[in-house]
């Protein structure tokens, strides 16, 4: 019950292999990684530069969200990509 499709390239995976970004029911706002007691509406990423292209390139990580994207979340996702891998 723990598998998630990632919205870059639509494979489902463990999502503990997954990046995590949710948009905060109480806030609207976006936390990549939150812990599983934040609530609110969430999409998956691979932990690779592709699938966060590929969900930025036709706002996918928008329309699953519901709420706009700002430009600056990819920044973040890239950052987060390079903490994993170290």
């Amino acid at each position: 019950m723990s598998d998630r499709k990632c919205v870059g390239c639509g494979i489902i995976k463990n999502r503990n292999d997954l990046i995590k970004i949710t948009k905060e029911h109480s806030t609207n706002s976006l936390v990549i990684n939150g812990n599983s007691k934040v609530f609110g509406r969430s999409a998956y990423l691979c932990y690779n530069n592709t699938c966060i292209e590929n969900a930025f390139k036709k706002n996918k990580l928008q329309k699953i969200l519901k709420t706009p994207v700002p430009a600056e979340l990819k920044g973040q996702l890239t950052d987060e990509l390079r903490h994993n891998q170290n």
